[in-house]
């Protein structure tokens, strides 16, 4: 791709942006929120259209118009999303483009061994044993990955672009998608790779690009660079800046929960968290790390055995109103399942849980509503065309800064946000953090779920990890990733 223009109105998103990349080559697209990386890919699959410059595929120049054009020249985009069709076997979400048929005597239907079979072949070219009358429904999420990369190789691919491919997978799942990347290299298939998990990066990738602001910001070999210069053409920072300076919290105790339980999940967890204070709660998957917020919140319904203080005042969640109602927001880590409506507006996503609030007289106060949303689109720099944009027209990172920006309301004491940064870039996730201790500063206590052991580390003041439902250490001040994960590992190790 050589010299990529491309603006929407007066807004120019990419300028003379170039990007190479070799068969049998793994290249990691790095950049800020709002830096191309997505325009540039969608340029790459026929999503958009270019403005000007040129693109080569195997030496011959292309233009797809269309997405289709882009699939039948050999390129596959695999969103951070996982594409699936979950009620149909394996074999079927492989060759649904291109399912094979046989006559019988009630007309043509589908030739199941001869379906089988194809997708058999293809799954064996990934080391992979599924069992292609599998139902997708049935599989763990690595594997649902592995059979969207299948359905690739089905249609020929040679380019095959991963946008965040590891956003919601454990470790040893990071490593079974790690070895079929190894196996479609040897295949001489081509990778671009996007990620915000810069280890991952340097384990994987063989070059590196930037971009900053539509531009190429940066070329670097992956086995001779340093994470520093790759943060410093991502952001134009150093890594000692990604996580802002610890806070000072209060003395008084906002939240204090004791002996939380729940079936199958969590066992006598407790914890406190200050006025001004950021917990964070690190665990694997499986930890109860996906359940702990949730209980908390009320999203899980009545926790009779557990003893629950919210502002000085017994609390026992019912359901996620009563949560709201108590001043408890909630940021649910599947952001595009849980946590938006993509075809409303900005604005819709930012008032929607306290609509009541900009009623009068069963109207809404549209320009009451308007100055809340302007507020915060400034004040987060949430990148928007205007406020009636459809969320899903918005970055991944400023999507997030819509989820946060909805609970800072008037009577907000605790905010639970679960995985706050999966499938945020770099640049969002600065600004993200830099946000939390601006509010922390104004007294918000804020509980932080994650699995990114760095992320507990460098932004909470407190944490504990969770191993199988219960409480395996806890760490007064800053920890450690090394201390998180070792806590975890060991935990379970004695299990084992």
């Amino acid at each position: 791709m050589g010299s990529i223009g491309k603006s929407f109105g007066t807004a120019q998103v990419l300028r003379n942006a170039d990007l190479r990349l070799d068969a049998g080559e793994v290249l990691a697209l790095l950049g800020a929120n709002g830096a191309g990386k997505s325009t540039l890919m969608k340029i790459l699959c026929g999503i958009y259209r270019r403005d000007s410059g040129s693109i080569q595929l195997d030496g011959q120049p292309v233009h797809f118009t269309r997405p289709e054009e882009a699939i039948a020249h050999g390129v596959r985009f695999l969103p951070q999303e996982v594409s699936i069709l979950p009620d149909l076997s394996v074999a079927e979400n492989i060759l649904i483009a291109d399912l094979p048929l046989k006559r019988t005597w009630h007309g043509r239907e589908v030739d199941r061994a001869t379906l089988n079979t194809k997708a058999r072949e293809l799954l064996d070219r990934l080391g992979c044993d599924l069992d292609p009358d599998q139902p997708l429904h049935q599989l763990s999420s690595p594997h649902k990955r592995l059979v969207e990369i299948a359905r690739a190789l089905a249609g020929r691919a040679r380019v095959i672009v991963m946008d965040e491919p590891t956003a919601a997978l454990a470790e040893r799942e990071v490593q079974l998608l790690f070895d079929s990347i190894a196996k479609l290299k040897a295949q001489q298939i081509g990778i671009i790779y996007i990620s915000h998990y810069l280890d991952e990066v340097f384990a994987i990738a063989d070059r590196i690009a930037v971009l900053r602001d539509g531009v190429n910001a940066g070329h670097f070999d992956a086995a001779t660079a340093s994470r520093g210069e790759v943060l410093d053409a991502m952001l134009g920072t150093s890594v000692d800046q990604l996580y802002p300076p610890r806070g000072t919290n209060a003395d008084e105790i906002v939240l204090d929960v004791a002996s939380l339980s729940f079936p199958g999940a969590l066992n006598d967890v407790s914890f406190s968290i200050h006025r001004g204070e950021i917990l964070g709660v690190f665990g694997l998957l499986g930890s109860g790390i996906d359940q702990i917020g949730r209980a908390v919140y009320g999203a899980l319904g009545p926790l009779p055995d557990s003893r629950i203080t919210l502002n000085g005042a017994p609390y026992l969640p019912r359901d996620p109103q009563q949560g709201r109602d108590s001043g408890l927001g909630f940021v649910a880590a599947e952001r595009q399942r849980e946590g938006i409506i993509p075809d409303l507006s900005v604005a819709a996503n930012i008032t929607l849980p306290f609509i009541d609030r900009f009623a009068h007289f069963a109207t809404l106060a549209t320009q009451r509503e308007n100055d809340h949303v302007q507020h915060w689109i400034d004040r987060l720099s949430i990148r928007a065309l205007h406020r009636n944009q459809p969320l899903r027209l918005l970055s991944g990172g400023n999507q997030q800064k819509v989820c946060f920006a909805r609970w800072l309301v008037e009577g907000l004491s605790v905010l639970i946000l679960e995985e706050p940064t999966r499938g945020v870039d770099l640049g969002a996730r600065q600004e993200l953090y830099l946000a939390l201790r601006q509010w922390t500063e104004q007294g918000l206590a804020v509980l932080l779920i994650s699995s990114d052991a760095e992320e507990v580390a460098g932004v909470c003041d407190r944490s504990l990890v969770l191993d199988r439902g219960q409480v395996a250490s806890y760490f007064k001040g800053g920890s450690s990733p090394a201390e998180l994960l070792d806590a975890s590992h060991f935990h379970q190790e004695n299990h084992t």
